[in-house]
């Protein structure tokens, strides 16, 4: 069976003087802010606001960050930034990030995360009732649920 492509989400974003360091680039540590905006924007598209998850008892913590730095974003650029799910497993998702200058890639990241249960703090599996979205936003035919 031909695996599918994982829903894509994006935004854009116009970079504000106050995310530039000295040198006139975008400081680092925005990145993963843009991270966080993308990765919302897509739970929105896959039907299930963060807001939804929180609701359901559950958190999604990240549990680990990557990003590769290839050019720099500028004061005043409009940059996109692109989200899908990278890896999908039973307690486990981990996004993708792509941000871009027109066509010119700036930078790749990932973002990692656990489910876990509001109240005790502990790790569980993906609550059943949201399995069915993101399985289908990750194109679940290639991307097994544990």
């Amino acid at each position: 069976m031909p695996s599918q492509s994982p829903l894509r989400s994006q935004i854009d974003i116009e970079v504000r003087y106050k995310e530039t360091d000295q040198m006139g680039h975008v400081h680092h540590a925005n990145y993963i802010v843009w991270f966080e905006l993308a990765r919302t924007q897509l739970c929105r598209d896959v039907g299930v606001p963060y807001q939804e998850i929180e609701a359901s008892g559950y958190f999604l913590i990240v549990s680990g960050v990557e990003l590769r730095y290839l050019e720099p974003a500028h004061y005043g650029d409009v940059v996109t930034v692109e989200c899908w799910i990278e890896r999908l497993a039973s307690r486990l998702l981990r996004f993708a990030y792509e941000v871009r200058r027109g066509d010119r890639l700036l930078a790749t990241g990932t973002t990692q995360h656990v489910w876990v249960d509001k109240e005790t703090k502990r790790p569980r599996r993906m609550p059943e009732a949201l399995r069915a979205p993101f399985s289908q936003a990750a194109a679940a035919s290639s991307l097994p649920v544990e």
